[in-house]
């Protein structure tokens, strides 16, 4: 049952959560007791505050209690933003992380630790021991970003805008041919 109830609420929750001007990360719905449990992730490109969190979540209640024919019982509603420990899975994921560490697992190869440039929709420039690389997410295992508790080396930051300078400059002049 909270599978089939998941995938009827998931357009509704998903249409609030875009209304309020964040991203649906995941969704899940479970029995606890007489209630259902409605988890809510929501992210966005600048990451997501208390104040929104809270925000969104009166959005989601109210759109939960507009359509409370299709739950038909008590809920209680958990709206969250991701956790740092949240694996890297989409492009956008990757676009989040920009200038951060990230311990990056690849499918063959060892693992490494890189900060994030530039990410595209199949792949990220990640600055490793002062080169920059391509990481295609296709190719990735296991990425998390890496908690770091001082400022990034200015000179790394450098070379990332730069080469992401570089790449749109490229980008644009390959569009306008």
């Amino acid at each position: 049952m909270p599978g089939e109830l998941a995938s009827r609420l998931q357009p509704i929750v998903a249409e609030a959560v875009t209304a309020a001007g964040f991203d649906l990360d995941s969704f899940e719905v479970q029995q606890a007791g007489r209630r259902q449990l409605v988890k809510v992730v929501v992210d966005a490109d600048d990451g997501v505050g208390l104040d929104e969190v809270a925000e969104v979540s009166r959005k989601v209640s109210a759109a939960l209690d507009e359509n409370d024919h299709v739950l038909a019982s008590a809920y209680t509603l958990e709206v969250t933003s991701p956790g740092l420990d949240r694996p890297l899975t989409q492009a956008r994921h990757w676009r989040r992380a920009r200038f951060r560490l990230v311990k990056v697992t690849p499918a063959d190869g060892a693992a490494f630790i890189g900060r994030v440039g530039h990410a595209g929709e199949s792949a990220a420039r990640v600055l490793e021991g002062g080169k920059i690389r391509d990481v295609r997410y296709a190719d990735v295992a296991k990425a998390v970003v890496e908690i770091e508790f001082k400022q990034p080396p200015a000179e790394d930051l450098k070379l990332l805008e730069d080469d992401a300078s570089g790449l749109i400059a490229a980008e644009t002049e390959k569009g306008s041919k």
